[in-house]
């Protein structure tokens, strides 16, 4: 159970295509274009289409910035800081506006795998019912898993490939809202 802890400021930031902003790619596993978990923190510029991915399971949050209004199939969602994660399926047509001006978005993509995404709790037990789980932290603080103590810095993701039966995040300041949000992920063996 050795975690990986990936910064945000060391990944290569990638231009979209549409050319509407940037993404981080946190994680992908197993790496290359066949992942089934992809962890990536994208800032978006300028209103615009998202890209479609059939296939694939998307969660979406507001990490920093005013927020967005997404359309997603033509059903309108305002995402803002500290809203619960949106889930929606990867090839439903979704295009995003900006509420005031440019924001920072945490998003989770499952394929061929099942999981979800949910907001950490300042000292709280989190347990996966999934085989891999990670930690994306808004701030600094310490993650407890077992006998590991694991110091996080802000805007980072902590990745457990195994999954350990419980985890803790202790935040190391005291935000007003958003400590970080708990990702889970189980790949599916049985889909080719």
């Amino acid at each position: 159970m050795n975690p990986r802890l990936v910064r945000w400021i060391d990944v290569a930031a990638q231009r979209w295509l549409n050319g509407g902003g940037n993404t981080r790619e946190m994680l992908a596993w197993p790496p290359g274009d066949g992942w089934r978990i992809r962890v990536s923190v994208a800032d978006v510029e300028s209103d615009g289409p998202f890209s479609a991915y059939p296939g694939v399971s998307r969660w979406f949050v507001v990490l920093q910035g005013a927020g967005v209004d997404l359309t997603v199939d033509g059903q309108l969602h305002r995402r803002r800081r500290g809203d619960p994660p949106l889930a929606f399926a990867g090839e439903a047509t979704t295009t995003c506006h900006l509420i005031d001006g440019p924001t920072r978005d945490l998003n989770l993509m499952l394929r061929k795998a099942s999981g979800a995404m949910s907001a950490a709790v300042d000292g709280a037990a989190w347990s996966a019912t999934t085989t891999q789980c990670g930690l994306y932290s808004a701030v600094a603080g310490r993650c407890q898993a077992g006998t590991l103590d694991i110091a996080v810095p802000a805007h980072a993701l902590l990745w457990f490939e195994q999954a350990p039966p419980s985890v803790v995040f202790h935040a190391g300041e005291r935000p007003a809202a958003l400590i970080g949000w708990w990702l889970a992920a189980t790949p599916s063996e049985t889909i080719p």
